[in-house]
């Protein structure tokens, strides 16, 4: 295990910076099209807890205005349409406004392949990820528990699936979460925007 952990750091920080070199006429790109869509930073920093616990600021393009609520999950937000952009529903459903992570996983803060960084006030999750050692491996930019429900997975689920990712974790079962999670972007699956109250509150009136 340690050996591959040696290995995937290597191969994490090469095919980050293979991605950079790239992409980063992209990343101008998306710069331009935030900065004309709002007013605004182009990225949203926001404090989540990495590897043994540890905080660090996870890097997204800003897909939501400004005054929007801090540190709070965007599917607990009451209406979150109210506060997405118009190029930020665009980002979100593609999962784009990820991609600035990458720079995360150069600077050693994450990986590729691993459990989702938690908010820093996700107590409940933090406590229940300790359970399954899932807060001993860096954080992913997409992950076992991404790709079997995302958003739409209650907290003992997730944590449970980031704890077999653990138990799981080798070359060819990351390379079996990564294309799962192509196929996954591709039909937005799990993506989940508002409480669920709402929503019910909204399907209701549709149908009132």
């Amino acid at each position: 295990m340690k050996v591959y952990l040696i290995f995937k750091r290597v191969l994490d920080f090469i095919l980050s910076l293979i991605a950079m070199l790239f992409l980063w006429p992209f990343f101008l790109i998306l710069a331009v099209i935030i900065k004309l869509d709002s007013r605004g930073p182009v990225f949203f920093r926001q404090k989540r807890v990495g590897k043994d616990k540890k905080h660090f600021y996870i890097l997204k393009f800003r897909t939501m205005r400004t005054d929007t609520p801090k540190d709070m999950p965007t599917h607990m937000l009451q209406n979150p349409d109210v506060f997405i952009t118009k190029s930020g529903k665009f980002l979100r459903k593609t999962s784009l406004d990820e991609l600035p992570q990458i720079i995360n996983i150069l600077k050693g803060e994450m990986s590729i392949i691993g459990p989702r960084p938690a908010l820093w006030n996700q107590y409940d999750l933090i406590a229940a990820r300790d359970k399954y050692k899932a807060n001993d491996v860096y954080p992913g930019l997409t992950g076992w528990a991404q790709i079997n429900g995302r958003d739409e997975l209650p907290i003992d689920i997730k944590a449970k699936l980031d704890g077999e990712y653990v138990v799981q974790m080798s070359f060819v079962f990351d390379i079996k979460v990564f294309f799962k999670t192509v196929f996954s972007v591709l039909k937005s699956e799990g993506v989940k925007e508002g409480s669920s109250e709402v929503k019910t509150a909204k399907r209701n009136k549709l149908h009132s």
